[in-house]
C-alpha cells in the first residue's frame, strides 16, 4: 500500500510530501510528477517517484495499486480541460481498486467560475463509486503574499472585493489536513469545508502590510471591469483575469468565509495567522 500524491512538486504537493515524511516511512510514499528532475530531493529521501502527466492518460496505466490512498491535487492548467485531466486519474484509480481518493476542491459556498471545474470533478468522483474525501480548500494566504511586488511598488492593495472577508490559511495548513486524511481513519465518503480560523478583509490586510513595512499602504476597492483591465495590463491572460475578477466578486458576497473549523480540527492545531505569512513573505 502506498500513499500516492499527484502534482507532488507543486506548491501544495511539496508541503504534503514533506509532512507525510514526518508521519510514515518514505518507501510508503509515491510522488507523481511530470518532471523527474524536480523531484530529485524527494528521491534522495527515499520517496518513490512516478512520472505521469494528466494530459497523457496512458502514463497512469499501472501507476496505482489496490489499497493505495491517493491525493489528487487539482491541476492548474485552466486552458487544457481540467475536468478531463482529473478524470484520467479517477479512472486509473478506479481500475486499480484504490482504498481512498482525496481531491482538493473548492468551498461549497463558492459560485465563481473558478469552482466550475471542481464541481464537475466532484461529480465524476462520486459517480466512480470510489471511496472519496472532498477537501474543499478555501483561499490561500499565499495567493496574496506571493504577489507583493506591485503592492509595495504602488503602496496599494487593489481588488474588486469590496468589504468582503476571507478566511484563508497557509498552504502548509491545507497540506496538514490532507495528510491527516491520508494517514488517518474514518475519512471515507466525507466532505470537509476548509478555511482559516480568522476571517479578514483586504482593508485589514493593507493595514497589516502597513504595520510590518512602516509604509502607508491603502486598500483600493475598484469595479470588476477596472480590475480586469489592471490584470490584463499587467500581462495576465484575459480568461484568467476574468476568473480572478469573478473570485473577487465572490469575496464581496462573503463566499470565501468558511467557518466550519474543519481545517484546524483535521490539522490538529490552529491555522497559521495571515500576519505570520506576511512576515515570511517580506523577509523572502
Amino acid at each position: 500500500m502506498s500513499i500516492v500524491v499527484t502534482g507532488a512538486t507543486g506548491h501544495l504537493g511539496r508541503h504534503v510530501v514533506d509532512q507525510l515524511l514526518e508521519k510514515v516511512p518514505a518507501e510508503q510514499i509515491t510522488a507523481v510528477v511530470r518532471d523527474e528532475a524536480k523531484a530529485a530531493d524527494f528521491a534522495a529521501r527515499g520517496v518513490r517517484i512516478a512520472v505521469a502527466d494528466y494530459n497523457t492518460p496512458e502514463t497512469f496505466d499501472g501507476l496505482f495499486a489496490a489499497g493505495d490512498r491517493v491525493l489528487l491535487i487539482s491541476g492548474n492548467e485552466f486552458d487544457k480541460g481540467r475536468v478531463q485531466q482529473h478524470t484520467v486519474v479517477i479512472d486509473a484509480a478506479k481500475a486499480a481498486g484504490v482504498a481512498l481518493l482525496a481531491y482538493t476542491s473548492a468551498p461549497g459556498s463558492l459560485t465563481a467560475a473558478l469552482a466550475d471545474d471542481h464541481r464537475a470533478t466532484e461529480k465524476v468522483l462520486l459517480a466512480s463509486g470510489l471511496p472519496y474525501t472532498l477537501l474543499r480548500n478555501g483561499w490561500y494566504h499565499e495567493n496574496y503574499t506571493e504577489n507583493l511586488a506591485p503592492v509595495l511598488a504602488h503602496d496599494a492593495v487593489v481588488a474588486a472585493a469590496g468589504e468582503g472577508r476571507i478566511s484563508s490559511a497557509s498552504r502548509a495548513d491545507y497540506a496538514a489536513a490532507a495528510v491527516a486524511v491520508l494517514t488517518g481513519e474514518g475519512h471515507e465518503n466525507q466532505t470537509y469545508e476548509l478555511g482559516g480560523d480568522e476571517a479578514w478583509s483586504l482593508a485589514e490586510y493593507a493595514a497589516e502590510l502597513s504595520r510590518q513595512t512602516g509604509k502607508e499602504i491603502a486598500y483600493n476597492s475598484v469595479p470588476g471591469e477596472t480590475m480586469q483591465g489592471i490584470l490584463t495590463g499587467a500581462g495576465v491572460p484575459e480568461a484568467m483575469a476574468a476568473i480572478l475578477v469573478g473570485v473577487d466578486a465572490s469575496i464581496a458576497e462573503g463566499e470565501l468565509v468558511v467557518s466550519t473549523g474543519d481545517l484546524s480540527r483535521l490539522a490538529g492545531r490552529p491555522t497559521t495567522p495571515l500576519a505570520e505569512v506576511v512576515t515570511a513573505a517580506l523577509k523572502g
